[in-house]
């Protein structure tokens, strides 16, 4: 048996290795990245501090544009993701032949390589052999190839799905999961008192999944909110900066343009962003917790 003082030790001893990982692999890089945001920091051997400059120098370029084409592109993505996602639990969890065989089939966007899918979705959106173009060519909706990614708005909400494509898969497994944790007795008594589908759907199984649909849409939002191999595979930011995204301008000023303190000054907005929506999310969860049940 351990005393007092033992047992505090012991405890520390235990968190020991992972305060020392998220401090080699969270704090030092953050830190270092916030420290590089005040300098002039580029390829020259010398680095000068110069405070602010970096960050009055975002906002006096066309860098609201930016930010408001991701708070829409992250929208719209995580929007449909979770609508799709659940209505595809909702079909994947009914008692229905071949559901296993369903479930299976939901998994390849999720399990395909990335890179390899977004390529994939590049050839598609192809304006002269790609599938899309042909289909409404064939159907006569088009009167000529139709090159989605050459077009700002054509090529935003192309990004849009194909992310969507990509991220359906786990929304649906995860809300899926919370669906079938739902306890049967109260499908049961609703059944019996003649409820209907969208009735038990609206009053039991939505209100019960609602703290799993918030855990989701919240990693989707982050996730999506940090996007860059979609985007950049497919179009790199343009037509134009079309589809140029907060982390998309990051990368384009720290590594194109060799400008590391302006990068860094940028990630250090995208990290106060994601903060400010990881704050709600947990004020949104600790209310629905302490919340009694109805």
């Amino acid at each position: 048996m351990f005393d007092k003082r033992g047992a505090t030790v012991f405890a520390f001893a235990l968190l020991a290795p992972a305060t020392l990982y998220l401090a080699l692999i969270v704090a030092y890089p953050l830190v270092e990245t916030g420290i590089l945001s005040f300098t002039d920091a580029s390829l020259k051997r010398t680095t000068n501090w110069v405070g602010f400059v970096n960050y009055a120098r975002i906002f006096n370029e066309t860098f609201a544009d930016v930010v408001v084409r991701t708070f829409v592109w992250t929208f719209f993505s995580v929007l449909l993701k979770m609508i799709i996602g659940t209505c595809g639990a909702v079909l994947l969890n009914a008692a229905v032949p071949g559901r296993t065989l369903f479930r299976i089939l939901t998994m390849p966007p999720w399990i395909v390589p990335m890179a390899i899918g977004i390529f994939m979705w590049g050839w598609m959106y192809n304006g002269q052999f790609g599938m899309i173009s042909g289909v409404l060519q064939n159907l006569g909706l088009v009167g000529g190839p139709v090159a989605f990614l050459a077009y700002g708005t054509s090529a935003f909400w192309a990004t849009i799905v194909t992310d969507v494509w990509i991220g359906v898969p786990l929304v649906t497994l995860y809300l899926l999961a919370a669906m079938q944790a739902i306890p049967q007795d109260l499908y049961e008594a609703a059944w019996t008192d003649g409820a209907g589908r969208f009735y038990r759907f609206r009053r039991i199984t939505l209100p019960l999944i609602v703290p799993a649909m918030i855990t989701m849409s919240m990693i989707s939002l982050i996730s999506t909110f940090n996007s860059f191999d979609i985007i950049w595979i497919l179009t790199k930011g343009g037509p134009s900066g079309s589809t140029t995204t907060m982390i998309i301008d990051t990368y384009k000023t720290a590594i194109g343009s060799y400008k590391y303190g302006e990068g860094a000054a940028r990630a250090v907005l995208i990290c106060l962003f994601l903060s400010v929506f990881c704050y709600f999310y947990f004020r949104v969860t600790s209310r629905l917790s302490t919340e009694p049940a109805r």
